[in-house]
This record gives C-alpha cells, sequence and structure tokens, in this order.
C-alpha cells in the first residue's frame, strides 16, 4: 500500500524487497523457525541484490537511500510474518552507530562488509540484571595498555549465534555511571569470547536470540567506538531511530492483520450468514479500521519528523509505547475473529500475535517510554 510520504524510488525499491523475500524467504522461513536461526546465505543473497545498509552511504558499501527504504524492509517483512531476517538490527540500527560514531577507518572497514552481508552485526546492550535501564549494566572494558579486557555478559542478543561483530555496551570507567559506558568493538573470533545457546522464544522463532559471555577478551583501543565515555549519550541519541522502526514494524502488522481478518470474515459463515454480516464484527472492524488508520498517520508525521532530524526523545518514545500497545489490542482482536483457526500456528494471524508480545519489550519497554514522554512535560 503506498503513501503520499513515499516517492516513485521508494515503491521500485519496495518492488525488488518484496520478489527478493517470496524468492529467497517464502520457501524457507517456515524451516527457519524450527531451525532458530535463517541460512546464512541469505545474508549474502540480500548483499547482492542491494538490499542490506540501504541508507549508508554510496561511498562505504551502501544504497545511499534515505530512512525511508529502511522502513520499507520492516513493512515488507512484518507485513509477510518474516521474523527470522535480522536486517533491521544489522542495516538500520548497528551500521549506523559505526556511520555516526565510527572513525573513518572503521567505517571503510566494516560498512562495506555489511552492505555486501559478509559481515553480521549484533548490538549487545542487554544484560541478566539491566534491560531498559542501561545505566546499571556490569559488563566491563577496562583499558591496558593498548588494549581494552572485556569481562561480563550479554543477554537477549540478537543475530548473536551469526555475528561476525558486537557493538558492545560496557563500562570502561565503572565507577562513573552513565558517563562511564563506552561502546567497544569486538569481533566473534577474539579469544575469551563464547556464545550461549539460541534462545527459545514466544515468538519471532526464526531469528536467533543469543547470550553472550566475555572473559577476559581483549581488543585493541581502537576498537573503540566514538569517544571513551560517551557511550550512554551515543545510545540515547540513537535509540529514537530504533523506537520509530518499533513503530513502523507495529503498524505494518496491524495494516496486515486488518487486511486478513476482513478477507476471512466474509469467507467464514456462522448462524447463516458471514461473520462480516453480523453487526458487532462488523462495528468492531469499523473501530480497527480507524485506528489502525489513525496509526499510520501517526506514523507518518514521526517518520517524516524523523527524515528531517527533528524526531525528539520523547515523541520517538510515544510513537514507540502507542503504536505497539495499539497493536496488541488490535491483534488480539483480530485472532479472536479467527475463533480456533487464529490458534493455530500456520496461519498467519497466530504468528503475528505472538511475534508481537515483545515489541513492547524491546527498544525500552513501554513503562520506559512513559517515562520518558513523562519527563518531557
Amino acid at each position: 500500500m503506498a503513501h503520499s510520504i513515499y516517492q516513485e524510488e521508494h515503491e521500485i525499491y519496495r518492488r525488488s524487497v518484496r520478489a527478493f523475500l517470496e524468492k529467497e524467504v517464502a520457501p524457507y522461513h517456515a524451516q527457519w523457525e524450527k531451525d532458530g536461526v535463517v541460512s546464512r546465505d541469505l545474508w549474502l543473497k540480500a548483499g547482492a541484490a542491494g538490499l542490506l545498509c540501504p541508507s549508508i552511504p554510496a561511498e562505504y558499501g551502501g544504497g545511499g537511500g534515505d530512512f525511508l527504504m529502511c522502513s520499507i524492509m520492516t513493512e515488507e517483512l512484518a507485513r509477510k510474518v518474516y521474523s527470522g531476517p535480522g536486517f533491521r538490527l544489522h542495516s538500520d540500527i548497528a551500521a549506523v552507530y559505526i556511520l555516526h560514531c565510527g572513525t573513518e577507518e572503521q567505517k571503510q572497514k566494516w560498512l562495506p562488509r555489511m552492505a555486501t552481508g559478509e559481515t553480521i552485526l549484533a548490538l549487545a546492550m542487554t544484560e541478566p540484571g539491566a534491560g531498559s535501564d542501561l545505566q546499571g549494566i556490569r559488563t566491563t572494558a577496562i583499558r591496558q595498555g593498548d588494549e581494552f579486557v572485556i569481562n561480563g555478559q550479554k543477554t537477549f542478543i540478537s543475530n548473536g549465534q551469526q555475528a561476525d561483530l558486537i557493538i558492545l555496551a560496557c563500562k570502561t570507567d565503572p565507577r562513573e555511571g552513565a558517563k562511564g559506558m563506552s561502546l567497544v568493538l569486538v569481533e566473534t573470533d577474539r579469544a575469551g569470547f563464547r556464545r550461549g545457546r539460541n534462545l527459545e522464544k514466544m515468538g519471532n522463532k526464526a531469528q536467533d536470540t543469543s547470550e553472550l559471555f566475555f572473559d577476559d577478551v581483549r581488543v585493541p583501543v581502537s576498537n573503540l567506538l566514538g569517544q571513551e565515555g560517551k557511550g550512554f549519550s551515543y545510545l540515547m541519541k540513537e535509540l529514537p531511530q530504533e523506537r520509530l522502526l518499533a513503530g513502523v514494524n507495529a503498524v505494518a502488522t496491524m495494516e496486515a492483520a486488518l487486511e486478513w481478518t476482513i478477507e476471512h470474515t466474509r469467507d467464514r459463515k456462522a448462524f447463516g450468514k458471514t461473520l462480516a454480516d453480523l453487526q458487532t464484527i462488523r462495528f468492531k472492524l469499523a473501530e480497527m479500521k480507524t485506528e489502525v488508520t489513525v496509526a499510520r498517520v501517526f506514523l507518518d508525521e514521526c517518520t517524516v519528523r524523523h527524515s528531517k532530524g527533528e524526531l525528539d526523545i520523547s515523541t520517538a518514545a510515544m510513537c514507540k509505547w502507542w503504536l505497539t500497545d495499539l497493536e496488541a489490542r488490535v491483534l488480539d482482536s483480530c485472532l479472536q475473529m479467527f475463533g480456533g483457526y487464529g490458534f493455530m500456528w500456520e496461519y498467519p494471524i497466530c504468528r503475528a500475535y505472538a511475534d508481537a508480545r515483545v515489541h513492547r519489550i524491546y527498544a525500552g519497554s513501554n513503562e520506559i517510554m512513559k517515562e520518558l514522554v513523562a519527563r518531557s512535560l
């Protein structure tokens, strides 16, 4: 579905994304859900098709496009309930940290390989005892000469099983709280690094999600991303885009779920009529259609603001919590209209319902989002 904020070049890109997903993802995603991880070849194929790092400048191997290109990939994956490909985290979140915070040498080294799919990235923030409150992380990177020595543990890390490079949030000065936090690049072939198990989740079953362990992992000081002690401010600066992408995912999922539900209610018979003939169903569909339309308008406004560099922290927080809360209510109502079929994994509404539950948790829990909004009042 085209929207006014998208131009012709965006729709051309959307058609390319859809063709790629139909050929390279649709036939295999069910197996990837059983495996808990997508094929490594998928990353290389996506890179060859020019679908990774679409908003990264061409001089670094990216697509040279704008944020709307990122939105399109997120939308198309959501509409087909393809949770496996971790492209969004890799291309639109991790790559942006390197672009905005990295040295020229780091950008030249890593971004082209990310764009081809040769190097897969993960972003490691969450720990067993620290999630939305990032100031509470305990992983340390203590400088010894020309190296950082890293110790600690991360959990719930998307792309963790396949990552070749990790952007690690850690304390370079544990005495300084948030001011002691830094971002460090860690190659996963370094001694002392190991991956834990691939975590089994309620939804997003084809997306690998891992525990990561760092036991005296040594990296050169040149692996510092940006300035030492500025990690927390970097995270706060980039999180609005991550939260906006969560909103994009939520709206695209709601739009798709509403389409599936309308089609189902037109075909399904009850009491001698189709479900869509029953007033209680028609009114509920009307309510959801209105809510999803309003959600799309708000999302588009936030997207335009972000494209102009004007999306502030509190508005991004509003976008994330309100759209994902609405998504939960809409998907629950849609699933209910499918009856017992909605409880079957083979139906996309079931998978979408399960996948959506984490949307109110990741990128900062919705309770934290409300706190951010409240602080701006």
